[in-house]
C-alpha cells in the first residue's frame, strides 16, 4: 500500500471537519493492521465509498449491528479470535453481501478455502489500492446487477425439473417451494447455464458471465464456485446434479428449461 497522509479522516467514516462522506457504497474492511485498515479507508474514502472498519470479528459484529446496510466486506483471512474463514461461513448463513478476502499467504488452499466458505473473490498481500478499487467495483456491479435484474429478467420464470427461478424477484424454489438462497457469484452463474441449456460452456464463457473480468488467474475457482452451486440445486443422489462436467471443455447444464 502506498504511503498517504490519513490525519484529514477518521476511524468511523467521517471527515475530520464532521462533513459526511460521500455514499456511493458503504464498505466494511475487517484487518488486524490498523495501519493497513486506515490506509485502505483512506483510498477507499477517495474514490467516493462510505467506509467502516473492524480489527476483528467481534467488531466487525458490532459494526454490521450499528450499520445493517453494508454493501461489501473486505475481510482479512489471518485474524485474532474468530478467523476470517469462520467469520465469512458465519455470514454466509444470513446474507449474500458479496465478501472480498485477503490474505499474506497466497497459495491455492487458501483461496480455495476461502470461496468454499463463501468468499466471492480474494487477493493476497501485498496488493496494488489500484486493484482492490477495480475488484470492488466489479463485486458491488455484480450484486448490484443481479438484485436489479438484467435483460434476461423479460422471461421473467425459468423452470427445470420442478424448480423456479424468478429473475424479478432473484427468488429460487426448489420443487417443494423453499427459497434457496444464492451469492451473486452463483445466481450469476445459474443465469448462465439457464440460458444456454445443454450446451457446453467453457470456463471463459462462465467466468464472463460471472463478470469478474478483474480477477487475474481464475485457476480452480470457477470449480469451486460450480461445486457450491450444485449442493445448492442438488439433486443430493447425484454427486454431479444437473450440472456435468465435460473434460477439458467445461461444464453443460444437463436438464431441459422452460421459460414464461
Amino acid at each position: 500500500m502506498p504511503n498517504k497522509d490519513t490525519s484529514a479522516v477518521s476511524d468511523d467514516g467521517q471527515a475530520s471537519d464532521g462533513s459526511a462522506l460521500p455514499s456511493d457504497a458503504h464498505v466494511l474492511i475487517c484487518d488486524d493492521d490498523g495501519e493497513l485498515r486506515r490506509l485502505v479507508a483512506d483510498f477507499l474514502r477517495e474514490h467516493h465509498y462510505t467506509v467502516s472498519t473492524a480489527s476483528d470479528g467481534r467488531e466487525l459484529a458490532r459494526r454490521l449491528r450499528l450499520s445493517p446496510v453494508v454493501d461489501l466486506i473486505v475481510l482479512d483471512f489471518m485474524l485474532p479470535g474468530q478467523s476470517g474463514l469462520e467469520i465469512c461461513r458465519d455470514l454466509r448463513a444470513t446474507s449474500n453481501v458479496p465478501i472480498l478476502m485477503l490474505t499474506a499467504r497466497g497459495n491455492e488452499t487458501d483461496r480455495i478455502a476461502g470461496l468454499e466458505m463463501g468468499a466471492d473473490d480474494y487477493m493476497s498481500k501485498p496488493f496494488s489500492p489500484a486493484e482492490l478499487v477495480a475488484r470492488i467495483k466489479a463485486l458491488l456491479r455484480r450484486s448490484r446487477m443481479a438484485g436489479a435484474g438484467t435483460v434476461s429478467d423479460k422471461k421473467r420464470v425459468f423452470e427445470f425439473e420442478g424448480w423456479h427461478l424468478d429473475t424479478l424477484r432473484r427468488d429460487l424454489r426448489n420443487p417443494a417451494g423453499v427459497i434457496i438462497d444464492l451469492s451473486a457469484g452463483e445466481y450469476d452463474l445459474l443465469m448462465a447455464f439457464l440460458e444456454a441449456p445443454q450446451r457446453v460452456l467453457s470456463r471463459e464463457q462462465l467466468l464472463d458471465a460471472a463478470r469478474n473480468k478483474v480477477s487475474t488467474a481464475f485457476d480452480r475457482s470457477i470449480d469451486v464456485q460450480i461445486s457450491r452451486l450444485r449442493r445448492k440445486i442438488g439433486p443430493p443422489d447425484d454427486s454431479e446434479g444437473f450440472i456435468k462436467t465435460v473434460r477439458g471443455a467445461g461444464y453443460v447444464f444437463v436438464p431441459s428449461v422452460a421459460t414464461k
